[in-house]
């Protein structure tokens, strides 16, 4: 697999500075390091492509690094958060409440206080939830800003992890939102808009195109009786990035002339809503990697094995998330023998006690020796946060954006 990553003298080098200082300025191996001038092109692509007035939110979840949520916080629209925490690190970014958006079928009554508290726009998951924010608001003295999660009457066809469409946990069903919206007309709250996340992870362009245009069917057939317009349509995001062999790039650029196309009916339906697309890994992802250093090499029953000082703790996904999906490797190289061939096949494992510990099968690789940095790209979203760092009591791994 190719990556956006130059190489000196066989070094892998990360916005611009050598692999091998970073592992000193980090102090310790594993790390993660996540290029910034990455993910600002990644913005500038997006921004190029769609067409004008598209708004940009970034999911903290992919990757909630404090200094990676302040670089986006001057780069992008707003965000989504999925917690009273995620909630924080926007709010700390200097992001204002109106435009974070605050989604997730289980918000506790704790974390419906402190959003209606801090004026975040709330996505409302169920009538529950409504009634709640509702009597939080008299509390408050306040008219609480809402949006309708809504759970669309349509599925993806193709690629990537379902999220809406048949019975899920997620927002209110289709066939229900026009009994909330009138239930929602008699509360004390503010209406601002809808909420369709249909799926993540899709790499099959007209799968995205079909889900876009369904949204903006399913949204203005909601919005008939409104009396105004909503404020806003937010249409999920779904946009993946490629992690295993065989898998090709998002064709953005059909996506982003699609929109072109169906957009113009959207406006003249709904006249001053903005539209909403909320990416996470699809900003971040690929702007990271994962680095942790050989500490053995051992040969067993015939086959070598590079173990490492990282592992199924730090990067869940990357070793197969304790083995409940089929076995894939990320893309993983030597960072600091690129110009060097493959050599050996071998099986590179972290330092847990458990033969689920493992960075990478049968890879092909340089002649490795301890020491050398193992690097596993493609790691800048659902990394460190998505892993479970406490796992036999290891230290955690640091992070750095450069």
């Amino acid at each position: 697999m190719t990556h956006p990553f130059s190489v000196q003298a066989g070094v892998l080098q990360i916005g611009g500075v050598d692999l091998r200082r970073l592992a000193a300025r980090a102090g310790h191996t594993p790390f993660y390091v996540y290029d910034r001038s990455l993910v600002d092109a990644r913005i500038r692509a997006l921004r190029q492509t769609l067409p004008h007035g598209i708004e940009l939110h970034y999911s903290i979840k992919a990757n909630p690094m404090p200094a990676m949520v302040h670089h986006l916080a001057a780069r992008l629209d707003g965000f989504d958060v999925a917690s009273a925490g995620e909630m924080m690190l926007a709010l700390d970014a200097g992001t204002r409440p109106e435009r974070i958006g605050f989604a997730g079928p289980g918000k506790s009554h704790d974390e419906l206080r402190r959003a209606v508290a801090a004026g975040v726009v709330i996505h409302i998951e169920s009538a529950t939830q409504l009634r709640l924010v509702t009597a939080l608001g008299w509390e408050f003295g306040v008219r609480p800003c809402v949006a309708i999660r809504v759970n669309p009457d349509f599925q993806i066809g193709k690629g990537g992890m379902r999220m809406g469409g048949g019975a899920a946990p997620f927002g209110v069903d289709a066939s229900l939102v026009p009994a909330l919206l009138l239930e929602l007309a008699r509360q004390e709250v503010a209406f601002a808009g809808f909420h369709v996340f249909w799926g993540s992870q899709c790499l099959h362009a007209p799968t995205i195109i079909q889900a876009h245009r369904q949204s903006a069917e399913l949204v203005m057939r909601l919005a008939d009786n409104l009396e105004v317009p909503p404020a806003f349509i937010n249409l999920g995001g779904g946009f993946g990035i490629p992690y295993f062999p065989g898998e090709d790039p998002l064709d953005f650029d059909a996506v982003g002339e699609a929109m072109h196309d169906w957009l113009p009916g959207l406006h003249r339906r709904l006249p001053g809503t903005r539209v909403v697309l909320e990416l996470g890994r699809y900003l971040v992802g690929e702007a990271g990697i994962y680095v942790c250093r050989v500490v053995d090499r051992k040969v067993s029953c015939g086959e070598t094995f590079l173990i490492t000082d990282g592992g199924l703790h730090h990067h869940l996904a990357a070793s197969g998330n304790f083995g409940q999906v089929l076995r894939r490797n990320y893309p993983v190289l030597i960072g600091n023998r690129l110009d060097e061939p493959a050599q050996e096949r071998s099986h590179v494992v972290g330092c847990l006690c458990t033969p689920l510990d493992r960075i990478a099968d049968g890879a092909h690789l340089p002649a490795t020796s301890i020491g050398d940095l193992v690097v596993v790209l493609q790691s800048g979203a659902y990394g460190r946060s998505a892993s479970p760092t406490d796992f036999l009591a290891h230290p955690p791994p640091a992070e750095m954006l450069v």
